[in-house]
């Protein structure tokens, strides 16, 4: 039977995820053969200390919850909005804790970011220098070229050479759906939106460069890196096709406007500044129970949110310090004015 909510934002692991229903016919996704996802620690990165304490302390609203599933029954990607500081990254990270769905992939996106940077990164300098390598070797040795692939410059030793990028790697044809974080899209270059749309719409993408090397392969099969790890994956005929569509996360800060065609193809999730029972809960899951001092700072942030933009990481801050520094209350309530200025002011001019 399917399962309502599959992600609870309870922050218990569990298997649910094997009990969504059929996608709708429209997303419906048949790559294979069907991969493994690799193991939750398998990514360095993705498991590093901040973000798996993030992840494990996350507070999610029932709207987050919500479409947070409407996003995994209609295998859309989540546009998460809000002003900076509101968890919008560390979502991602609770949502594949929860569900088991391994590291997340992550993609940092730039001004300067295109949709071959998220794909995959092929490196054609490093082959040739190979290449040369391999001749001078054989010249050494008085081999013969016939059939070495690097001396002959036909193509079947490129995947060497390439690594698959977040994106790339998280349209693999996974049993389960990966988890991938698209930071900061809306730094993006304009084109960026527009470029991702048919790729996160037929959830699949060629590598124009194992296409061309395919020909001349007995099989078609390239084994290439995979982001985030030294696994390597195979890749037929230069072709990736997704089979369980990934859980996509893509963040804004509001930066900018994105097309329509672009937002009609996401669940969008608005994140607001928590108010004082939210605000309570994340304190209490990151800190253990509010004491006086910082049930007073948590009225202080309220009070001053409505006149800027505040970090809820700013009153963490605040609070642990309070709690580790042996200093007067006067010496705290200066500390906590000089760690939560307004976000994009100067500090001077903060009335605490």
């Amino acid at each position: 039977m399917p399962l309502w909510p599959v992600y609870t934002g309870t922050n218990e692991p569990h298997d649910g995820i094997e009990k969504l229903p059929p996608p709708p016919p429209w997303r419906a996704f048949d790559g294979g053969p069907p991969l493994r996802a690799p193991d939750a620690a398998a990514d360095a990165s993705a498991v590093s200390p901040d973000r798996m304490h993030r992840a494990a302390t996350y507070q999610a609203t029932e709207q987050t919850v919500q479409l947070v599933n409407a996003a995994l029954y209609l295998r859309r990607p989540l546009l998460v909005t809000g002003p900076p500081g509101t968890g919008k990254s560390s979502l991602v990270y609770a949502v594949a804790r929860e569900l088991r769905l391994g590291p997340v992939l992550r993609w940092n996106v730039t001004s300067r970011s295109t949709l071959h940077d998220g794909l995959y990164q092929y490196d054609p300098l490093s082959r040739l220098y190979a290449a040369r390598q391999e001749a001078t070797r054989q010249d050494r040795t008085g081999a013969t070229a016939e059939g070495s692939a690097e001396a002959t410059g036909d193509g079947s030793g490129i995947e060497h050479h390439l690594r698959l990028g977040p994106l790339g790697t998280a349209l693999l044809p996974y049993a389960r759906p990966r988890a991938l974080l698209i930071d900061e899209i809306d730094k993006s270059d304009l084109d960026l939106p527009n470029d991702l749309l048919n790729v996160l719409e037929e959830g699949q993408y060629e590598i124009p460069e194992l296409v061309r090397a395919s020909r001349s392969a007995a099989d078609g099969i390239a084994e290439v890196l995979a982001d985030g790890t030294d696994e390597r994956v195979p890749v037929a005929r230069g072709r990736v096709r997704c089979r369980a569509f990934p859980f996509v996360v893509l963040t804004s800060n509001g930066e900018r406007e994105f097309p329509p065609a672009f937002l009609r193809r996401c669940v969008t999730l608005h994140l607001r500044q928590p108010d004082d029972r939210h605000l309570a809960g994340i304190v209490r899951a990151h800190l253990g129970e509010p004491d006086a001092y910082a049930q007073t700072l948590i009225e202080r942030f309220l009070a001053r949110a409505g006149a800027g933009d505040l970090a809820t990481d700013q009153l963490l801050n605040a609070i642990y310090l309070a709690r580790s520094a042996d200093l007067d209350t006067g010496s705290l309530d200066q500390l906590a004015e000089q760690l939560m200025p307004f976000l994009g002011r100067s500090a001077q001019s903060d009335v605490f």
